[in-house]
């Protein structure tokens, strides 16, 4: 990328910097520490310079936004055209308290809603389940049946918003009563615009509410996707999840690479089950974790764009541009959060978005400051979403497109990430893909011995957390928390009963037999599920017919 000559040339005069200059001021006033590293570990240099990405093909590696390998960002105008989506994630308590919350963001300014279910329902269980005691609308809004649904969002039209929904195992079940909550409201599904987040192999990796083995579990996203290519063609069937990697403790590049392994074992199942690349990629999407370190995180959005393009074009072959390009969403961290000085995760998150939004985010939640206590309040809600409205009109970082663009630190550590990602991705191949490596436990050890490493710096003092281990006051216990009533699991009982009562339970164990007899052939389910659910099959009469036939996944123990 640059001229040979000057580049010798720039080398002869660094050297003369070094002896002139650096060493004159090292010694009057030395670094305040021997090595300075990323947020993930990794050694960051002193200086960067053009000698840092001399290898770097401009058009083959940053080229221009709405390009390949989309570097840049997907778009040609990015935030200049057009905001990202400001997707604030809530749900808590009853359908109809988070109505009331849904509303209350649209209101805010929030410009896109994102569905967070209660324990209960992301392992397909009723809220009468005796395993959902104490656990109903804890951490996010009990789903039992199309009546809650309908509750969720009654008054809000879902052909005038983009609804993500954070939910995995039971992601059919969710999805088809989203669209029968539609059909009910007179919007057909081919108006429907949204995300479910679909993405089961980074629960056996890092989360846990896992419900089936793999195969079925493969089975079921394939249906999806298959199902929402002819049905429902706006609505983004799979958000592959760094998020969760990350909040367990990866680094930066193993959050891309375990990610993009993932994300090429759905694309596989997918092919393999008889689909073109080219008629599902394209719906796609992923959601990353945005960090305390700006510049690593920008570099590591950028790396994951550029790394996703090659793989779409060169292992796939894929041939739409769409298919090319990585989306995805964005949160800030969630165990970024400190419960002490919660005040200060105010900064944090700002930061974050401030990351986000520089490495070309297409949506974002921002975490509110007293999540690490407690469900957030409306009022720091209101916070976290100003966030971001802040940043998109006040702070300049919106008017020009991938601004730290050429950055030669920047440049330098993107390539960094990429390629260490790609050293991830390589070794999940020979271990023969993302399921058999999450088998053989390979992905969840990299990730628990980096969580390890770090968690021992931060008690060591080697990383500080700021309130935590170092600048830490005297504190009053934290008032005014959002608490949720114990009496919600006793209302969603008294639900379950009445809506029993009333429902066709003929109608119902006809069309529940129906999906029995799917899912042990090979038949596409999700017909069947959206009709079960439109006869109000509850979620965990449904998913209990698919438990009697796939069966539970083991989860292996690691020692």
């Amino acid at each position: 990328m640059f001229d040979q000559e000057k580049l010798t040339k720039l080398s002869e005069e660094a050297k003369n910097w070094e002896e002139k200059v650096l060493n004159k001021s090292l010694s009057k006033a030395p670094e305040s520490r021997e090595l300075f590293t990323t947020g993930s570990g990794d050694e960051i240099n002193r200086l960067y310079t053009p000698e840092d990405i001399s290898d770097l093909d401009f058009m083959e590696e940053i080229g221009f936004p709405g390009q390949y390998p989309y570097t840049r960002g997907y778009q040609p105008t990015m935030y200049r055209g057009r905001l990202w989506t400001m997707r604030m994630y809530a749900g808590f308590s009853t359908a109809e308290e988070s109505n009331k919350r849904y509303k209350y963001l649209v209101e805010q300014g929030s410009t896109g809603l994102s569905v967070a279910f209660d324990l209960p329902t992301q392992i397909g269980y009723d809220s009468d389940h005796d395993l959902a005691e104490g656990e109903v609308g804890k951490v996010g809004v009990a789903i039992d049946s199309l009546a809650d649904m309908e509750i969720l969002f009654d008054g809000i039209m879902l052909d005038k918003v983009s609804t993500s929904m954070t939910i995995n195992a039971p992601a059919s079940v969710l999805l088809a009563m989203y669209i029968a909550v539609a059909e009910k409201q007179g919007v057909s599904a081919d108006k429907l615009r949204g995300t479910i987040q679909n993405d089961i192999l980074k629960e056996y990796i890092a989360r846990g509410t896992y419900i089936f083995p793999t195969e079925p579990s493969m089975r079921l996203i394939t249906d999806i996707f298959e199902y929402c290519s002819k049905e429902v063609p706006q609505w983004n069937t799979i958000s592959i999840s760094g998020y969760h990697i990350r909040e367990a403790g990866s680094t930066a590049a193993q959050e891309v690479g375990f990610t993009l392994a993932d994300g090429i074992a759905y694309v596989e199942a997918a092919i393999k089950a008889g689909l073109d690349v080219d008629s599902f990629a394209p719906r796609l999407s992923f959601f990353f974790n945005a960090h305390n370190d700006l510049l690593e995180e920008v570099a590591k959005f950028r790396a994951a764009r550029r790394l996703w393009a090659k793989i779409m074009k060169n292992r796939f072959g894929a041939k739409k541009p769409q298919s090319l390009m990585l989306k995805f969403h964005t949160q800030t961290g969630g165990s970024t959060l400190t419960a002490q000085q919660p005040e200060n995760n105010i900064v944090r998150v700002a930061i974050q978005t401030l990351a986000a939004v520089l490495g070309g985010t297409q949506s974002l939640h921002t975490n509110s400051k007293d999540e690490a206590l407690a469900l957030p309040t409306e009022d720091s809600v209101r916070v976290a979403l100003r966030t971001q409205q802040i940043v998109a009109h006040e702070s300049g970082v919106t008017n020009t497109v991938d601004p730290l663009a050429g950055s030669y630190y920047v440049e330098a550590k993107t390539k960094e990430i990429e390629d260490k990602a790609m050293e991830y991705i390589n070794k999940i191949d020979e271990i023969g893909g993302a399921p058999r490596a999450i088998d053989a436990g390979y992905i969840q050890q990299e990730i628990t011995d980096a969580a390890y490493k770090y968690q021992m710096d931060v008690e060591k003092g080697d990383v500080i957390v700021v309130g935590m281990n170092k600048y830490r006051i005297e504190e009053a216990s934290p008032k005014g928390l959002l608490r949720v009533d114990p009496i919600v699991g006793e209302m969603q009982k008294q639900k379950l009963r009445d809506l029993k009562a009333k429902r066709d339970n003929d109608a119902v164990a006809t069309k529940l037999e129906a999906l029995r007899k799917a899912c042990e052939g090979t038949e596409n389910v999700m017909p069947l599920i959206v009709d079960a659910v439109k006869e109000y099959a509850t979620l965990g009469e449904i998913c209990g017919v698919m438990r009697e036939v796939f069966g539970e996944y083991q989860q292996n123990v690691m020692l």
